[in-house]
């Protein structure tokens, strides 16, 4: 009896233990960011990571680590398919020909505003769910401002970038070809140096670049060749396994996070494009309007780009017609 009478209260502790333990169980994730730690963009990123943190009351803990330091970034996403990182924020183009259905997103559409690029992938993605995202579980996607080109000399007719050196990475590079300059690819991390010591003569980005990257030390001109302007898109994903085993009610917590954050990265593009435009100005340097028939002029120089993409998709049996019907037309919608 006395026996009993020790062993029950026993088992009540190791019962009420193991449902307090459970019950402030942590899931701890990495996240690796390819933006510097104090650029914009990676401080938000770290604001994403706390709010999961805040509104699952600390069940779920993100640390984030900028700059590649986890994982480069265009070894990003192949990271968080091994579980080197258990999230990743990096562009899709760093691995050209991984993700092919999903380039529509960075073909020069005349692309205006970064809040509409990132609309439109998510919409993109919810619509045709393409299969070369499947080894992953999206938490959104995004797309930056209109992709223009920052020189080092003037550009005020297509004539003028003829065998000009340009920096670009991924379909940019079709674009500054198409365009009749020299793309010359390299990372964002190395173009401030290569602009100031004249290796190029200009790159391809959005105008957040201006400061975000501090090109507007480097560069004297921005183009606004809306036209023939693009998008890069990019990608925040999450290791499927580490996503699995989140209980439904945390999974159901990010996704609501994700919708939010999605919106806030598409006006963020938008805001450090403003700001970057504003820096460069600041420094004496000078915007560039082409004229209308100008900018038409580029619009249809890039045109066999977009024939190149839907003939490739076709060879490949992906649905590349529609996708980019889908794309022009939404992008008017958000536009016109």
């Amino acid at each position: 009896m006395m026996h009993r009478k020790i062993v029950l209260p026993v088992f009540l502790v190791i019962a009420l233990c193991f449902l307090f333990s459970s019950a402030f169980a942590q899931t701890k994730l990495n996240y690796s960011v390819f933006f510097p730690a104090p650029h914009k963009n990676a401080v938000l990123a770290t604001e994403w990571a706390k709010e999961i943190e805040k509104r699952t009351n600390g069940k779920v803990q993100i640390t984030v680590f900028p700059g590649g330091t986890l994982t480069p970034a265009d070894k990003c996403y192949d990271g968080v398919v091994k579980g080197i990182s258990d999230i990743g924020f990096s562009v899709f183009a760093y691995t050209m020909g991984k993700f092919p259905l999903t380039q529509v997103a960075d073909l020069p559409l005349g692309m205006k505003s970064g809040l509409v690029a990132t609309k439109l992938i998510n919409e993109y993605y919810k619509k045709f769910k393409p299969k070369e995202l499947d080894e992953v579980k999206v938490m959104y996607l995004h797309g930056h401002g209109p992709g223009l080109l920052h020189t080092k000399k003037p550009v005020n007719k297509l004539e003028d970038l003829k065998g000009m050196k340009i920096r670009c990475t991924g379909m940019a590079a079709k674009i500054v070809s198409a365009l009749g300059g020299v793309p010359v690819a390299m990372p964002m991390g190395e173009t401030y140096d290569a602009l100031s010591r004249g290796v190029v003569d200009g790159s391809m980005a959005p105008q957040e670049a201006l400061q975000g990257w501090k090109w507007g030390e480097v560069v004297k001109y921005t183009i606004e060749n809306f036209g023939s302007s693009y998008s890069t898109a990019m990608f925040v994903v999450m290791n499927k396994q580490k996503w699995n085993a989140l209980s439904p009610d945390v999974q159901q917590i990010i996704e609501q996070v994700n919708e939010e954050y999605a919106e806030k990265q598409g006006k963020l593009w938008d805001e450090i494009d403003k700001a970057g435009r504003d820096f460069t100005l600041s420094r004496g340097n000078k915007i560039i309007s082409l004229s209308q028939d100008e900018d038409w002029k580029w619009q249809k120089a890039v045109k066999p780009i977009l024939d190149d993409y839907v003939k490739s998709m076709k060879d490949k049996g992906l649905p590349g017609q529609d996708v980019l019907r889908f794309y022009l037309e939404t992008i008017y919608k958000y536009q016109k």
